[in-house]
């Protein structure tokens, strides 16, 4: 993340397309959140949401279940995409529960992430906290250039001071930014991948954008796909201005695409059919 302004994440928002895509995502938003059904059945829906989000993050992460298969299992302690799946459903329960702690301390906040997507599971001290030099990191799907320890405190304190600080920018705009730097950092040893897609339905929830948590952008992401994905990312690890739009653009039009399935199930649930 590389820009000069005095508002970093605001000047990011008057990119090319990204005006536009914050548009369409306001009001895709506002559309499910006038449907009808969630005047009375929002908390279905959230719930809804939630499994779907699990779903679509777990995917990406290399665990890519059908839906029904998420929603059956009840045991996730085994190896592989079971603790894949377990650490994704773990992070989700999670992210509404974290919000008063984000705006005053996201290292903090990063810090359980990583330990609830963990799940108790590594039995050494990596966990919760940001790597130390020469330490491995396993990190399925993203192969960037992995930043030395040193660059990744720098950053992480960076970011930090930016979401502490606030600002006029659109919560697209910084939850793609959220997203994108913790995908470029891998700040821990594993699961940076789930702990970033958390990271942006966290700023998501708390910028009122998204306050009931219905519109599953992880849903989004892996909708458009793994390769969509890693394509987008590398515009922001790129840096341009070009590259920052694509990303941006990227994470607006997955949370189109989460909206869209909240609405189906908004429509399921009139039918009496969910």
């Amino acid at each position: 993340m590389s820009t000069t302004a005095s508002d970093p994440l605001a000047a990011l928002g008057s990119l090319p397309g990204v005006p536009d895509a914050v548009d369409s995502v306001r009001k895709a938003v506002d559309r499910v959140y006038g449907h009808r059904v969630m005047r009375r059945r929002s908390n279905e829906v959230t719930a809804e949401a939630a499994l779907r989000g699990s779903r679509g993050s777990a995917a990406l992460a290399g665990a890519d279940w059908n839906l029904e298969e998420v929603r059956r299992r009840t045991d996730f302690s085994g190896e592989g995409e079971a603790r894949t799946v377990g650490a994704a459903l773990r992070l989700t329960a999670e992210a509404g529960q974290l919000l008063s702690i984000w705006r005053q301390s996201p290292l903090r906040v990063l810090a359980r992430l990583h330990l609830v997507a963990a799940g108790g599971a590594t039995p050494d001290d990596t966990v919760g906290r940001p790597r130390l030099a020469g330490e491995i990191v396993d990190e399925p799907l993203i192969e960037a250039p992995l930043p030395g320890s040193e660059e990744v405190a720098g950053r992480l304190e960076g970011l930090s001071s930016l979401i502490i600080a606030g600002g006029s920018a659109p919560a697209l705009v910084t939850a793609a930014v959220v997203h994108g730097e913790l995908l470029a950092l891998r700040p821990f040893g594993s699961h940076n991948g789930l702990v970033a897609r958390t990271a942006e339905r966290i700023v998501l929830i708390g910028s009122g954008l998204d306050p009931k948590s219905i519109c599953p952008a992880e849903v989004g992401h892996a909708e458009q796909g793994r390769a969509a994905y890693v394509a987008a990312f590398e515009g922001y690890t790129a840096g341009t201005p070009e590259g920052m739009a694509a990303w941006i653009t990227h994470c607006g039009r997955s949370i189109e695409l989460g909206v869209r399935e909240s609405t189906a199930v908004c429509e399921a649930l009139q039918r009496g059919a969910a």
